[in-house]
């Protein structure tokens, strides 16, 4: 049988849901898509999607197959692009995926340059405050924060972030500095519903602890948290990276610095490199020199 033909017909399939509409997507007829996925599951000696008269779905070893074909169809593809086009003129589609607020301030901008450099590149840029798993979602590179699960992805460090508590000035004029985290209980503390609401973690000399926190703020989203200590309504602990912007112009400062937690680190991850395709080997060099945290 012709492998490669195979794996594309089993690839439109898994896609569209239907054998009826991969065989639209192909061209082809109904019997012949049907024939081609039974000589593909006697070849591979396993049941590559459960069907029933109304349904069609992957089985477990249909989506691990699944990815081996979009990594092995993928570079056939770059191969052929290559001899045509050049290493240098990359095309194709990439999606990437990445924490809400940590994507819109540092991966959008990123990759909206790296599709401003290479003209005939297509990226999708999905922003999920949850992990993904990249393998089963179809997802080429993921940007990850803290610490990684053992799995089958490879993982390079883009840097590191920790939490912080911060104030604005003119708070800490009217209210005086906390120099030891039980002085909070002194404070206002805003919070935020992403984090643990009634405390806040500190470590002293490697032992953990934990501080009772109050104030009259609450949000469910980070970033009106920080607008609120911006404002000088209080204390919050937050990402480092989620205060940035204001820790550079001065319009706040970072307080306990002593009784921070370890900081946790940033990778960026992608399938096994044996197979990765070229546009996704220059996108994740691209993003290790756009993202300096």
């Amino acid at each position: 049988m012709d492998k490669l033909k195979a794996m594309q017909v089993f690839m439109q399939i898994a896609e569209h849901g239907s054998l009826t509409a991969a065989a639209r997507a192909l061209d082809s007829s109904l019997p012949a898509v049907v024939r081609t996925l039974a000589a593909l599951e006697v070849e591979l000696n396993v049941r590559l999607f459960n069907r029933t008269t109304r349904r069609i779905s992957l089985t477990e070893e249909g989506k691990k197959y699944l990815a081996s074909c979009r990594l092995i169809l993928s570079a056939l593809v770059d191969a052929e692009a290559a001899l045509t086009e050049g290493a240098q003129d990359p095309s194709g589609h990439l999606t990437i995926t990445a924490p809400v607020l940590f994507g819109q301030m540092f991966v959008a901008p990123a990759v909206t340059r790296f599709v401003q450099r290479y003209a005939k590149m297509k990226c999708s840029v999905v922003l999920l405050d949850r992990v993904v798993n990249l393998l089963e979602e179809g997802i080429d590179v993921g940007i990850r924060i803290g610490a990684l699960a053992d799995s089958s992805l490879i993982a390079q460090p883009l840097g590191s972030i920790r939490r912080v508590v911060v104030v604005s000035p003119a708070y800490l004029r009217k209210n005086g500095t906390p120099k030891h985290p039980h002085d909070l209980v002194k404070h206002n503390c805003v919070r935020f519903f992403g984090s643990s609401a009634d405390w806040w973690t500190f470590r002293d000399n490697e032992r953990s602890f934990n501080v009772s926190i109050d104030g009259n703020l609450d949000f469910n989203q980070a970033a009106a948290a920080v607008d609120a200590c911006v404002a000088g309504v209080g204390i919050g602990m937050f990402i480092s990276y989620q205060v940035a912007p204001y820790l550079n112009n001065n319009k706040l400062k970072v307080v306990l610095q002593k009784y921070e937690l370890a900081p946790h680190p940033v990778h960026v991850i992608y399938p096994h490199a044996r197979l990765l395709p070229a546009r996704t080997r220059l996108f994740i060099e691209w993003i290790n020199q756009e993202i300096v945290i």
